[in-house]
């Protein structure tokens, strides 16, 4: 393959992920829209039409912007590639280290995060102070912000910057088949932050403190009994500092497992309706969904890796992506910019699995808990969270997680009565 016709193609994948992204959002836009005063019938008794509206607002605001970052993120990755900023970035930087080194690798890298960052950063200042600001659920003051920006850098510097070096290592260092070795040691370094996150990064963001309520706390730990599962802990975090959007999760693994409750979820739901969430969470548990992800996660980067050892040592990549230089820095980071454009149809598939654990867990809550204390719960969230209930059902199909609300309350329903 020449340079050309690799360019040809990135050119022409970009371009059609970004029509079909487009497409896809026009819909989810239009169809939100026609449906904002129609309050679907089985949420008819417990979501009036305001909230209705509001959640369809919301929506539409949310999937508008994000319109214009798909153009601008385009754009970006366009200056970058053919538009000659990436080699423009590590010639500058040769100055300071020889290219093709691990200091020049290192640098090169995260000199283009840190570019990344700057240009997303007008986007995340007006989704939280703009968007989540108007709809109500904003609670980020500019010195959190910046708070969490340096104590984000920090963790970044003193974590990331020698994960990148010790890649760096291995796929000068390791033959042609350091993309093994690359793969061993991410899968070891993402086992490892499991079991150090809980403990130490998260409460470097947020406080956590132990559940003293005593009647949830009862219901929790007789939920946990009955399904044999044991963890180190329950806490409640402070998730209202940031924003008023409920959650709860479970964090680590083995010994370190412990349950987190938003202060926000605790503040919308009842006691029943919390255990019947939480029998959700263990539902996932209790089916491996955890382990299966991380699995198929694992086959698939390591699938990734292989084709870029591949791609590595192909002139077209580098020169058909606008790269004249040939190091393990360039490739590792034009792979990383561009991979996201061809692998954009494989999206839809993980949605679907997704949406398939999502009703396993929710089986399983029904079968631990009522079936309708997890419908009332899911409810109260849909419409606290603003959840619009009316997506375009290809736009879901291909993007959302979890079912769409309608058929995922209708189906708890009908277990709830079987």
């Amino acid at each position: 393959m020449s340079a050309h016709e690799f360019s040809t193609i990135f050119i022409a994948g970009l371009a059609l992920t970004v029509t079909v992204r487009a497409w896809l959002a026009m819909r989810q836009i239009s169809h939100v829209r026609s449906h904002r005063d129609m309050v679907p019938t089985a949420f008819a008794d417990r979501i009036n039409q305001s909230a209705h509206r509001r959640a369809a607002d919301y929506t539409v605001a949310r999937v508008r912007f994000g319109l214009v970052d798909l153009l601008v993120s385009a754009l970006w990755l366009l200056a970058l590639t053919m538009g000659g900023i990436l080699q423009a970035v590590h010639d500058l930087l040769g100055a300071f280290a020889t290219p093709g080194t691990i200091a020049h690798g290192t640098a090169f890298l995260a000199s283009i995060a840190v570019l990344g960052w700057v240009i997303d950063l007008p986007f995340t200042l007006y989704r939280t102070f703009g968007i989540e600001a108007r709809f109500g659920f904003n609670r980020m003051t500019p010195g959190l912000l910046v708070s969490d920006t340096l104590k984000e850098a920090l963790v970044a510097a003193l974590v990331g910057l020698p994960v990148i070096a010790m890649v760096l290592w291995l796929m000068n260092d390791m033959g042609s088949m350091w993309w093994f070795y690359v793969w061993c040691f991410w899968l070891a370094f993402n086992l490892l932050v499991l079991l150090v996150w809980p403990t130490f990064i998260a409460p470097l963001f947020n406080k956590f403190a132990p559940l003293e309520d005593p009647e949830l706390r009862r219901r929790v730990e007789a939920l946990l009994t009955r399904c044999g599962f044991r963890v180190s802990g329950l806490f409640v975090m402070d998730g209202s500092r940031r924003s008023a959007h409920g959650n709860a999760y479970f964090t680590g693994f083995g010994a370190s497992k412990r349950i987190v409750f938003f202060d926000t979820l605790l503040e919308k739901l009842a006691p029943n309706e919390i255990e019947a969430v939480l029998a959700h969470e263990l539902g996932h548990f209790r089916h491996h969904h955890v382990w299966k992800r991380l699995a198929a996660m694992s086959l698939m980067t390591l699938l990734l890796l292989a084709l870029l050892g591949w791609l590595s040592s192909r002139d077209w990549f580098f020169s058909g992506l606008g790269m004249n230089s040939r190091d393990m820095a360039s490739a590792l980071a034009l792979f990383a910019l561009t991979m996201p454009v061809f692998t954009f149809p494989f999206g839809p598939a993980m949605s679907f699995w997704s949406r398939l654990h999502e009703y396993e867990a929710d089986s399983y809550a029904s079968r631990q808990t009522s079936a309708n204390d997890l419908v009332s719960a899911l409810v109260k969230l849909y419409r606290d969270n603003a959840s619009t209930l009316t997506p375009d059902p290809i736009y879901s199909r291909f993007y959302d997680s979890h079912p769409p609300a309608a058929l995922r309350v209708a189906r708890l329903q009908a277990q709830g009565s079987a």
